[in-house]
């Protein structure tokens, strides 16, 4: 159960990351600009929940690199919310900032890794 509500997380969140490039690949049918308009609002669940479940599974033993992806676009899509946390905004701020730059490249992946996590 954890690992379709992982891949359904994961799959949203790179479709939230990963949209300058998947917006380069559909053309003019503006089909992924409707997805992520529709998920947008739910940024901060998705992030929530791929978090919360790649560390489940991080520390129950499976998939180390999968669920390591997955917190990092959880770090991404948190961005927001992390400057609110009192002990580690500031540090996660920062982490977060820093991963910028590969926004859409963890995005693919977890579109990727969600799809292979569903099969």
């Amino acid at each position: 159960m954890i690992t379709l509500l992982l891949g359904m997380a994961n799959i949203s969140g790179g479709i939230l990351l990963g949209l300058a490039t998947l917006d380069k690949w559909d053309g003019d049918s503006n089909f992924f600009n409707k997805i992520a308009g529709f998920l947008a609002p739910f940024q901060t669940v998705i992030g929530g929940a791929l978090g919360i479940l790649a560390a489940m599974r991080l520390f129950g033993g499976h998939g180390i690199l999968f669920n390591v992806a997955s917190i990092l676009g959880a770090l991404l899509l948190l961005t927001h919310a992390l400057g609110k946390v009192p002990a580690f905004g500031d540090t996660l701020k920062k982490l977060s900032d820093k991963l910028m730059p590969f926004k859409a490249i963890i995005g693919i992946a977890l579109i990727i890794i969600g799809l292979i996590g569903m099969f």
